[in-house]
C-alpha cells in the first residue's frame, strides 16, 4: 500500500513535470516517506504536537506495535480506514513499520494542565495505583506498569496520551464498542464498572503526568492477570 503511495507521489510529480515544465520532484524511497499516510494522524518527525484522539506512536515498544498493526490488518481490531490500510502488508513490513517507530525519538508534549479537587486526584490515584479489590477492579498500574509505561509486548502505557483520547477509550470500554473478539476483553470487564467520575478523574490525573522510563517485560505481570487475561496475552505471544 505504501510503495503505491510513493509510486502514486512520483507519478504525479512527473505528470507536473510534462505539462507544466517545472522540476521534478524526486521522493526517496525511505521508511520516513512510506510512513506519511501514519503521521497524517498520527505523531511524526514533522507532527510532534500532542494530538487529542490519535495516539502517538513514536518511541512505543516494537512488539507492543506490531502486535496492534497486525490487530488491525487481520480483524481483532476494528477500525476501517487502519484495516484498509493494512489489509495487504506481510507481518514483515509492518515490524519494519514498528521498528521505526520504536526507534523515532521526539520529545514528548508537556503534560497537560487541568484544575483538580481534591476529592478527585484521590479518587484517581485510588484507582490508578491502588484499585478497588471490593469491586475486582485492578489498579491500572497492576496492568500497565508500576511507571504506567505498559507492558511489552502486550499492554499499552498510558502516559504521554491526552485527556481526550483517555476518556474516549475508557469509555469505548465501558460501552463494548473496542471489543475485539468473541472471547470477553479485560478492558471491558474493568471499565464497564466505571462511574463518568471515575473516567473523568483517571483521564485528567493521567494527562497531567510527565512521561518517564519504559515499557517493561511480560514477567512482571502477576500471574493472577496473566490468567485474568489469558485470551490477549496468548495472542501477544504468538507476535513475538
Amino acid at each position: 500500500m505504501f510503495r503505491v503511495f510513493v509510486f502514486f507521489l512520483c507519478f504525479i510529480a512527473c505528470v507536473a513535470n510534462v505539462n507544466g515544465g517545472t522540476t521534478a520532484v524526486i521522493v526517496p524511497d525511505t521508511m520516513a516517506e512510506r510512513v506519511r499516510a501514519c503521521t497524517i494522524c498520527h505523531t511524526g518527525e514533522d507532527k510532534i504536537e500532542r494530538d487529542a484522539y490519535y495516539p502517538r506512536l513514536a518511541g512505543k515498544s516494537q512488539g507492543y506495535l506490531f502486535n496492534q498493526l497486525r490487530h488491525f490488518r487481520d480483524g481483532r481490531r476494528i477500525y476501517p480506514p487502519m484495516a484498509i490500510l493494512l489489509e495487504n502488508m506481510s507481518d514483515e513490513y509492518l515490524q519494519e513499520f514498528a521498528q521505526y517507530f520504536s526507534l523515532l525519538q521526539l520529545p514528548y508534549p508537556k503534560p497537560e494542565q487541568f484544575s483538580m479537587q481534591a476529592e478527585e486526584i484521590a479518587l484517581a490515584e485510588r484507582l490508578i495505583y491502588s484499585g478497588i479489590p471490593e469491586k475486582d477492579i485492578p489498579s491500572c498500574s497492576a496492568c500497565h506498569g508500576d511507571n504506567l509505561m505498559g507492558i511489552e509486548p502486550a499492554i499499552p502505557g498510558l502516559l504521554g496520551l491526552s485527556r481526550a483520547y483517555i476518556t474516549a477509550q475508557l469509555n469505548g470500554w465501558r460501552g463494548g464498542s473496542l471489543m475485539r473478539s468473541r472471547t470477553p476483553e479485560c478492558m471491558y470487564e474493568v471499565a464497564k464498572q466505571l462511574s463518568d467520575d471515575d473516567v473523568n478523574a483517571i483521564a485528567k490525573l493521567l494527562a497531567r503526568q510527565p512521561v518517564e522510563g519504559k515499557s517493561r517485560p511480560l514477567s512482571e505481570l502477576s500471574p493472577e492477570l496473566r490468567k485474568r487475561c489469558g485470551h490477549q496475552i496468548l495472542l501477544s505471544e504468538e507476535m513475538k
